[in-house]
């Protein structure tokens, strides 16, 4: 009769613990994606209330002042905190607009920030 052949405890248990940071390894990397998923969505929209924002000015044919004009918005079921300012360039024709825009109001650190330029629009001859 042959002795019968298998796995000693000792290789099992170091087996499982492959298996086990594997596991965990793979665990870390899925919360890491979902987390920067979060985040990105976030940007996403943060970037969205921002141009809604230029279009705003452009469609009320707006030239943007030097000050900092504020507000709030929704969009995603979430209160968005923007704010804009023209700032000046070289050509009195053109001003840049830069918008910001938070998620917290008090937060320091903007969830999206977008620069354009707008040109001052002439009264038509005539």
């Amino acid at each position: 009769m042959k002795p019968q052949r298998g796995m000693t405890l000792l290789e099992v248990m170091v087996a499982l613990t492959v298996f086990a940071l594997a596991g965990l390894a793979v665990m870390k990397t899925a919360i890491y994606q979902v987390s920067t998923l979060n985040r990105l969505e976030l940007k996403t929209f943060a970037g969205w209330v921002a141009e809604n924002q230029q279009v705003q000015l452009k469609l009320e044919k707006r030239w943007p002042e030097t000050r900092w004009v504020s507000g709030v918005s929704s969009l995603g079921g979430e209160r968005w905190f923007w704010r804009w300012q023209g700032v000046e360039t070289g050509d009195a024709q053109f001003r840049a607009l830069d918008v910001e825009v938070r998620r917290d109001k008090n937060s320091s650190a903007s969830d999206a920030v977008l620069r354009s330029y707008v040109v001052k629009l002439r009264a038509p001859a005539g």
